[in-house]
Parts: structure tokens; sequence; C-alpha cells
């Protein structure tokens, strides 16, 4: 008796997965990191920032560290605070501003 070894072909194999993986959508990432990155360049730079609460209250200062629902808020001649994220409105950058407030001089 003369036995045979059956082995499946590779090809097909790829092909079935292939189209398997098609049918199949993927959810995009859920964190980014980008809220990440900004708040540690931020840090490093120590960057002074203005904190917009969701009732129009603006506090400004340094961000020193943060995690997933807080930052901690650095002043100059005022406590340290800790800020809930779902209580912040927005962030921006001070010197920004205070650059768009400059008048541009005009060459003579």
């Amino acid at each position: 008796m003369n036995r045979r070894l059956i082995r499946p072909n590779l090809a097909e194999i790829r092909e079935e997965r292939a189209r398997e993986s098609a049918k199949k959508k993927m959810h995009p990432p859920f964190e980014t990191h980008a809220e990440n990155y900004y708040y540690l360049k931020q840090m490093n730079k120590k960057t002074r920032m203005a904190v917009v609460f969701a009732d129009g209250e603006v506090v400004e200062g340094y961000v020193e560290w943060y995690d997933r629902n807080c930052i901690k808020l650095n002043r100059d001649g005022a406590p340290n605070l800790l800020v809930y994220k779902n209580n912040i409105k927005y962030l921006y950058k001070v010197e920004d501003v205070k650059r768009e407030e400059e008048p541009k001089k005009k060459p003579k």
C-alpha cells in the first residue's frame, strides 16, 4: 500500500484569510496619545498656559503634571490648583495671545 501525503495549497489559504480580513472592519484607535504629547511638550518647556473653565473663569499657570482625569497647575503668587479635565472648556498658551495683541510696526 502506497501512502501519499496530502498538503494544503498555501495560496488558497492566503486568499481565504485575505477575504476574511477584508470583511472585518478595523475600529479606529481609542487613544491617539496627542493629548499626552501636548501636555508633555508644555511641561518640558514650562509654557505659561491659560485654562478656561466651563463657566468662563480663566486661570493662568504652568502645567506641572497630568493624568487621565486632572492636571496640576502651578501659579505664581497664588496657590497651585488641581483641575479636573471635565471642568475645562479649553486651554491656550498665554504667549500666543500676547503676540497677537501687539500692534504691528509699519516700516518707514
